[in-house]
């Protein structure tokens, strides 16, 4: 008997190489805690092609992007993509170290993804817009010359559990 599920290829995916440098570190730090996470994040990671910091278009969801995505469970959605100590989901900051967070890194705008929660259900996102993230030091809320974007709207729990948040 044939399985009738299908996986859907997974879309092409950019990051910094500072960004894979960091990520990767993280990943490996976090194998012994959480190894499905990790191992999620490394694959990410591995299937990227890395491009030179400086080099990576602005509608790359980076560390530090803010972007809006649409989840199958409800409406658009406008966050910012953070390393675990930055992490607050009542300020729309997400942790790359949470299942959707890991699955957003890489994604540019118009792409779709599908992932699994902590839960084992199977969602799926679609990108429909990314900020690139401020330059290091800069938290005026001006990238480059424009007004950051940032709507503040929050995550429905179901999507982002605590402790990874």
């Amino acid at each position: 008997m044939q399985d009738q599920t299908q996986t859907r290829r997974k879309p092409d995916i950019r990051i910094s190489e500072s960004d894979c440098a960091r990520l990767s570190t993280l990943a490996i730090k976090i194998a012994e805690h959480d190894p499905e996470l990790s191992d999620a994040l490394l694959i990410e990671l591995e299937r990227a092609k890395v491009v030179a910091d400086g080099m990576i278009a602005d509608d790359v969801i980076q560390m530090g992007s803010t972007l809006r995505f649409r989840p199958d469970t409800g409406k658009a959605r406008t966050v910012t993509l953070v390393l675990p100590d930055e992490a607050d989901i009542s300020q729309g900051k997400i942790s790359i170290l949470t299942p959707i967070g890991a699955a957003l890194i890489g994604l540019s705008t118009g792409q779709s993804m599908e992932w699994t929660d902590r839960n084992g259900v199977r969602h799926e996102l679609s990108v429909l817009s990314v900020t690139r993230p401020s330059p290091a030091g800069s938290s005026d809320g001006i990238r480059d010359g424009a007004p950051h974007r940032n709507s503040g709207s929050s995550l429905s729990p179901a999507l982002i559990r605590p402790g990874g948040a």
